[in-house]
């Protein structure tokens, strides 16, 4: 599972009425989406994870990076940090196709030369904040590098500097059910009649289970696609097993239920700004149709909440992962720094 200073430009815009938005089809890996990016010219074709937690792009985990005429190599030393995972090696820049007709020139990518944590991808997508890419340049902690979303947005390939994030429920291993839209939303969607809400990236949120009261009160966290479960403060998380029975499973590192508790789970409600957004019992479980995947055994139930390591009040007190998104359509608003959310025929699906 996956756990886990640069300027914008002055003008921004949230106009869909031209044609500079691009969808990027991302595929299910269980614990983590990626998409197929194709770098240089002529160009290679990467996997790579989706990161709103985290802001470098960066290649060679897997498929070694292949140089062509357009890259441009640097004396520059790259290392990073993730919450479960690592890579170091050099820094590049090269041209970067998400989609048809976005391709961004004289991106700052990263080479692996040393990478851990990544099996099964080439490497990351980062299009977090700007900010999360400063000190990556080894002795240069001051340097940030623009993501590709800003690039895209400085380069005047978008109509809006935003990114839309659609998942769902996944059932099959490479199951293509997600997808990035850059330069708006998908006005496709099969979306609600409820706007999105909006609210700051590094957000606030309470969460309460059912009709017994507030687990995690008014408090700070993220939203990160590159995070697999739904992590909260160890002492919202210890209140929760409690009301729920889970019982820590060796094997997949998660809290597992009867049959029985699952027949009396309660709606798990997340306050967020004035708004109210719940995940039903079957959201709240791991797909049981990928339980191998995880180390689970097929007939168990195990919950996709879980602990974030430390006590409430410590400034980082939830991470809403892939598993909250795969129930909400998710607008990150770069240009206005905000996050809104929006129901979807996912949201009270019985799939898992």
């Amino acid at each position: 599972m996956r756990g886990r200073a640069g300027s914008y430009p002055e003008s921004y815009t949230s106009s869909f009425a031209s044609s500079k938005v691009f969808d990027v089809d991302a595929t299910s890996q269980a614990v983590s989406y990626v998409v197929t990016v194709e770098i240089g010219d002529p160009p290679t074709s990467y996997q790579l994870l989706v990161d709103t937690g985290s802001s470098n792009t960066f290649v060679g985990a897997g498929k070694p990076f292949v140089p062509s005429s357009t890259t441009q190599m640097t004396a520059n030393f790259m290392s990073v940090q993730y919450g479960s995972g690592a890579f170091a090696g050099s820094q590049v820049y090269d041209q970067i196709e998400l989609a048809e007709g976005l391709i961004i020139k004289n991106q700052s990518i990263g080479v692996a030369h040393l990478s851990q944590g990544f099996e099964g991808v080439d490497g990351i997508l980062g299009i977090g904040p700007t900010d999360l890419t400063c000190g990556s340049i080894v002795g240069q902690p001051d340097q940030c590098d623009y993501t590709v979303t800003d690039n895209a947005w400085n380069m005047g390939l978008l109509d809006a500097y935003e990114v839309g994030i659609s998942f769902g429920p996944t059932q099959s291993m490479d199951e293509k059910n997600g997808e990035l839209t850059f330069g708006g939303v998908d006005q496709t969607k099969p979306l609600t009649s409820e706007n999105p809400a909006g609210m700051y990236v590094g957000y606030e949120q309470s969460i309460s289970y059912g009709n017994m009261g507030t687990i995690l009160h008014h408090t700070a966290g993220i939203l990160d696609t590159g995070t697999t479960l739904i992590l909260i403060a160890t002492d919202a998380f210890k209140r929760y097993q409690e009301l729920t029975g889970g019982v820590d499973d060796e094997d997949t590192g998660l809290l597992r239920i009867t049959p029985e508790q699952y027949g009396s789970l309660q709606n798990l409600n997340f306050k967020i700004g004035d708004n109210d957004y719940s995940l039903i019992p079957n959201a709240q479980i791991w797909p049981r149709a990928l339980n191998e995947a995880i180390g689970g055994v097929a007939d168990g139930i195990y919950l996709i909440v879980n602990d974030i390591g430390s006590n409430a009040g410590e400034g980082l007190d939830f991470i809403n992962g892939m598993t909250f998104l795969e129930r909400y359509y998710s607008v990150y608003d770069i240009g206005a720094s905000r996050v809104g959310f929006a129901k979807t025929l996912y949201t009270y699906a019985e799939t898992n």
